[in-house]
């Protein structure tokens, strides 16, 4: 089985690692303009996609669990019900985005509230980027499917192709045409769509998926009431937890951002920390999603324990290694991150919040996946609220006034400890009892 798991999780690895590459260009990039403004925008920008994009993950999270049971069952009628579903919803809801985006951008102008040097930059980016929305939350569901097909390495291959190009482009435009952040936001746009045409070409080459036969007998799937109501139900619990993860995410980073220029800038930076260990460990969180989800849909007992194991066995190395290399090279990373000496030299005393991170955060990403395999999802809706609201917040209330800026990463440190330990205390009764 460690095989099975590395087959699956080696791609994901290599696939989540591209992600947060892509992001570091992007800081990168804007760390070398003229003032730290532009990494504050980059970095305050970044966030409002994350919450208005990350909303609609469940789509990812929802169509691999359910995709990965049917793979099980091996019921390819659902395998293609489910994919017709997933991208109904992804393309109406990145249309409605662009419908609504001067209310979407003020408000979250409005929230967010930036200096005024950091706000025309900040709109700019806003403006360019949303237009990716359809094609960002199709690439979604097709990574999702594709998971729960396990088939990790076509994954792989899109995310090549979206961030590959990502990265290409962003330089490009900032360079090449001088659009500073505008240009990072264009070559986002433009990545997206490519990776939408491309992961479309891979259904119907591999899969026999052409746009006709994902068409096909649609207008009768959407009738099905019963299939959309528990397609619904588990991707509505799944949206919810992933809401709270993003306010949660989203309030650390508008309160980190705004302490003052220099530490908001630092701030930003150490985040990228926290992305890379969470796109590391997250690819054998992905495994574990699409091999309990296997296992789960045959109800097969013995295999998925042992599956869920060694996934943890896995998971642990990896946060080991992230670990070690952010204690070793955490003023590398960061000056390869920006060259203004005092915003590492203020990074710098929070970098062992960082090393931490992986140790911690790596119990809730393996638990994430196994609950996303097995569709357990009001049991991960819950969690996350009681981390959210009965952990974070008054962690961040409580210990800010006494630690300021280590009382924020403290704030976030017992909120995924907190995830992680509910998830394993409801394991048995919520997903073990299941399983007849």
């Amino acid at each position: 089985m460690n095989r099975e798991i590395l087959r699956l999780a080696i791609p994901n690895i290599l696939t989540n690692l591209t992600v947060p590459l892509v992001s570091l260009v992007d800081v990168a990039l804007m760390g070398r303009m003229p003032s730290t403004f532009y990494i504050v925008a980059i970095g305050l920008g970044t966030l409002v996609f994350n919450f208005l994009y990350w909303a609609f993950g469940f789509l990812r999270m929802g169509t691999t669990g359910m995709v990965s049971q049917a793979f099980g069952r091996e019921d390819k009628e659902a395998q293609i019900r489910l994919l017709q579903k997933g991208l109904t919803i992804s393309l109406l809801g990145g249309i409605l985005i662009i419908l609504f985006q001067w209310p979407l951008r003020e408000l979250a102008l409005q929230i967010l509230s930036p200096e005024n040097e950091v706000l025309p930059l900040l709109s700019r980016y806003i403006d360019f980027r949303i237009w990716a929305a359809p094609a960002t939350i199709s690439v979604f569901v097709l990574t999702g499917w594709l998971l729960g097909m396990q088939d990790s390495r076509s994954a792989l291959y899109l995310a090549l192709v979206i961030n590959g190009s990502n990265a290409i482009l962003s330089v490009l435009f900032v360079y090449g045409f001088g659009y500073t952040i505008g240009g990072v936001a264009i070559g986002t746009v433009l990545a997206q769509f490519l990776g939408f045409i491309f992961g479309l070409i891979l259904l119907a080459r591999k899969y026999d998926l052409g746009p006709s036969k994902i068409l096909h007998k649609l207008r009768s799937n959407l009738r099905e009431g019963k299939a959309w109501k528990e397609f619904i139900s588990v991707n509505s619990d799944i949206m919810i937890r992933t809401l709270c993860l993003i306010f949660t995410l989203s309030f650390f980073k508008a309160k980190a951002a705004n302490i003052d220029p220099i530490l908001g800038a630092a701030n930003i930076l150490l985040l990228e920390f926290i992305s890379i260990s969470a796109y590391g460990i997250d690819g054998f969180a992905f495994a574990a999603e699409a091999i309990s989800g296997k296992y789960f849909g045959k109800q097969d007992r013995v295999n998925l324990i042992r599956s869920i194991k060694l996934s943890f066995f896995w998971g642990f190395l990896i946060a080991i290694l992230l670990a070690a290399t952010f204690y070793l090279f955490g003023y590398e990373i960061l000056s390869i991150l920006t060259d203004k000496v005092n915003v590492v030299e203020k990074a710098m005393p929070y970098l062992p919040w960082l090393i931490l991170a992986p140790l911690v955060n790596m119990l809730a990403f393996i638990w994430d996946g196994v609950y996303i395999g097995t569709t357990t999802s009001a049991s991960m809706r819950n969690t996350m609220l009681i981390s959210t609201f009965l952990i974070f917040l008054p962690a961040y209330f409580y210990f800010f006034d006494i630690y300021h800026n280590h009382g924020l990463w403290l704030s976030l440190t017992l909120f995924m400890l907190a995830r992680g330990i509910l998830l394993s205390l409801l394991f048995k009764p919520a997903v073990l009892d299941r399983i007849s």
